[in-house]
């Protein structure tokens, strides 16, 4: 009996510790699962982005968001009719538990290979401690997960068909990665970017950063890239990025695809640079 008991008070405070974690991150929505354009598919939440790509050899899934997530994501596969165990390649956009945390439970579960920004895989194999700014925050850690292939700057990802080109745009993490491909859609190609990460994170040091001391210089060399980037289609690591929810109404209304936005990829883009110019200058004002 007292075993049973002591079990009992267990379950409730894990069930209690589980909860306040979770109560702690940003409060995360269910997302009806869609079809981009071509063979794109979204299969993320509210916050974070994740995407689906389909071909005939298997699939690729980019993001896994939260370990806690993952079940959203196979459940918004099986919506639109995938199977979990096609996924033959797992991608990410950088090296934070919002979108790689999930990955060693796919990994496993799947058996997909998985593919990682070369300044990353540190970070990842570590499950987050080697990360210059989160690594001594537990809470920000997740489990750690095998590389299988190191990708570097221009790599180039095949599977049945499909093609997509990492870009490395370091500064939010320095293993940050963008995603380009090209999709066809009723006759048209359109080129799309998938954002990786463009925000100075609160407590960021952009100067005098002895964990990371060239996050100003690639913070600028990223904006550069993005900016470089033919883009049609305008997606990325979080739907605030691309207006999600705004962009995903329109479609359900039967109009024109409103993700084929090139100027608001731009205005963006500008937005955030400026962005990170003023906090570049606030923080050089002080040393």
């Amino acid at each position: 009996m007292l075993k049973k008991a002591s079990y009992f008070i267990f379950c409730v405070v894990s069930l209690c510790a589980f909860s306040l974690a979770r109560a702690e991150l940003p409060k995360i929505k269910p997302f009806p699962p869609f079809r981009i354009a071509g063979n794109l598919y979204y299969v993320g939440n509210d916050y974070q982005a994740s995407y689906l790509l389909v071909t005939p050899k298997g699939n690729i899934l980019i993001n896994s968001d939260y370990e806690m997530d993952v079940p959203l994501i196979q459940a918004s596969m099986a919506k639109l009719g995938f199977k979990w165990r096609d996924i033959k390649i797992l991608l990410t956009s950088h090296a934070h538990a919002d979108h790689i945390g999930g990955s060693a439970l796919i990994k496993r579960q799947t058996g997909a290979q998985f593919m990682v920004m070369d300044a990353d895989v540190p970070v990842v194999e570590s499950g987050g401690k080697a990360d210059f700014h989160y690594g001594n925050d537990p809470e920000q850690q997740y489990p750690a997960v095998k590389v299988d292939r190191v990708l570097h700057d221009g790599s180039r990802v095949q599977l049945g068909g499909t093609t997509l080109v990492a870009h490395l745009t370091a500064g939010h993490t320095q293993g940050c990665t963008t995603w380009t491909l090209t999709e066809r859609e009723q006759g048209k190609t359109y080129n799309v970017v998938i954002v990786g990460g463009v925000y100075v994170n609160p407590g960021y040091k952009l100067v005098h950063n002895d964990t990371y001391p060239r996050i100003a210089q690639d913070y600028k060399r990223m904006f550069q890239t993005l900016k470089a980037l033919p883009c049609d289609i305008f997606l990325g690591a979080h739907g605030m990025y691309f207006d999600l929810e705004k962009k995903y109404a329109l479609m359900q209304q039967g109009k024109a695809n409103a993700f084929v936005d090139s100027d608001g990829y731009q205005k963006f883009v500008a937005l955030k640079e400026k962005d990170f110019e003023a906090e570049l200058s606030k923080q050089q004002a002080v040393h």
